[in-house]
């Protein structure tokens, strides 16, 4: 059903007080859909894009992933979230960030679990994982294997309904709201 999207599993809860929290977890496990229940991913040729390429959710397939969130963390620097929808990434491995033609160096790989890291070695298709050092890439960019180079749909963003206009008093203040904004659109 809710690949069908026909209904809509909602639950009530509050994260801070712990209470429900379990039952959602419970139920996001048994029925929302696994990256197997989903159809291919579709993306296109990075320098075609007339060319459209078809991924499974296997470990068989080329590594693909989406870069779905960037922050900053105390006591590891810029991470980027992401998630693998075909293949396997390694650490020490390069990939490709095919919306910025570029290419970069995987490091390190963690699992976060709240206020833990876990270090791993690889991920796969289906998991949720953090890059760290990754300078180049920024939400919605499409990471993938370098030979086999595929761009998938980035995310779009609603646009703001209200705007508001700050000017810097000092230059030292100019220069740190920079150095803010620059953190937040990334």
């Amino acid at each position: 059903g809710t690949l069908a999207v026909k209904f809509f599993p909602v639950f009530c809860g509050d994260a801070l007080s712990n209470k429900g929290a379990q039952l959602l977890l419970d139920y996001v496990a048994l029925l929302l859909p696994s990256p197997l229940d989903k159809p291919t991913i579709i993306g296109h040729n990075p320098n075609d894009e007339t060319e459209e390429i078809e991924r499974h959710a296997t470990e068989d397939e080329p590594f693909t992933a989406l870069a779905f969130k960037i922050a900053t963390d105390p006591h590891v620097g810029r991470i980027t979230f992401f998630r693998v929808f075909s293949g396997r990434v390694k650490t020490g491995t390069y990939i490709l960030n095919a919306t910025r033609d570029d290419k970069e160096r995987v490091s390190r790989i963690v699992l976060l679990h709240s206020n833990e890291r876990e270090e791993v070695e690889s991920l796969g298709a289906g998991e949720i994982g953090a890059l760290v050092g990754m300078k180049e890439t920024k939400t919605g960019d499409t990471l993938c294997d370098p030979e086999h180079p595929i761009r998938l749909e980035g995310i779009t963003f609603a646009k703001p309904v209200i705007s508001k206009a700050l000017e810097a008093k000092t230059k030292a203040d100019q220069e740190r709201m920079g150095e803010a904004l620059n953190r937040l659109s990334d």
